[in-house]
């Protein structure tokens, strides 16, 4: 089988628990570490999924990386090879596929509640009595949903949590994460959030977000599960 190809754009925003989900189920990956300068391959052919992970930068921002990867996005789409994108990922594939990307009314940084829309298309992706459950947040941006895909989640603070075209599945919330990525996160953003948290209730303090860490991950893995079941089975070979 092809390998799936994991973009990192920041070394503290890995594949984490979605690297696990794969390593259980035997799928082989291949990590390209573009903040380690690795190049954007030409094309998508040589890969069965392709999934793209986080990072603080924006895609408006005049990265070299962004155009290639935007175009390897289309490319994707064009040969029927799914993509999958976290947060900054979802964003990517939103602008590859012609929907801007702009700023949130506010920043959203901590657990919070995300409801799945009663949508068939939703029910594809998480199975049938999933209509809420806590999600991972970080971000100061969202994306429109492209044209042609659908809206199957939102949260009180970000309208558009998530979409899904045929194969392909864009987030803007965090379902990868482990105990050990939300500490680091919250290690090395604590002056973000400190400036932040007590004035913007769409932004919780680094003890807020540690408080029950390991339970809710747990929860949160499990809806991960779904979502990465649905799109492997797509995987092309």
């Amino acid at each position: 089988m092809k390998p799936i190809a994991i973009f990192r754009h920041t070394p503290t925003e890995g594949p984490a628990y979605f690297a696990t989900y794969l390593e259980r189920r035997n799928l082989p990956f291949r990590m390209i570490k573009i903040d380690a300068g690795e190049a954007v391959p030409a094309d998508a052919s040589a890969y069965a999924g392709l999934c793209f992970m986080g990072g603080p930068m924006s895609v408006n921002d005049d990265l070299p990386w962004i155009a290639p990867v935007c175009s390897l996005i289309r490319d994707a789409v064009a040969r029927d090879v799914p993509v999958l994108g976290h947060c900054l990922g979802g964003q990517l594939i939103a602008k590859a596929l012609g929907a801007p990307v702009t700023r949130n009314p506010v920043k959203e940084i901590g657990w919070g509640a995300v409801q799945v829309l009663d949508v068939p298309e939703a029910r594809r992706w998480f199975g049938d009595g999933l209509s809420e459950f806590q999600s991972f947040h970080w971000h100061g941006e969202t994306f429109a949903v492209p044209e042609g895909a659908v809206r199957l989640m939102q949260s009180p603070w970000c309208g558009n949590q998530a979409y899904a075209m045929g194969k392909h599945f864009g987030m803007q919330c965090h379902v990868e994460m482990t105990p050990e990525l939300i500490r680091t996160w919250c290690r090395d953003w604590a002056k973000e959030v400190e400036a932040l948290a007590g004035r913007v209730p769409s932004v919780q303090t680094p003890t807020e977000m540690e408080a029950g860490i390991d339970e809710k991950v747990r929860a949160l893995n499990a809806v991960a599960d779904r979502i990465y079941d649905r799109w492997i089975s797509g995987l092309a070979s």
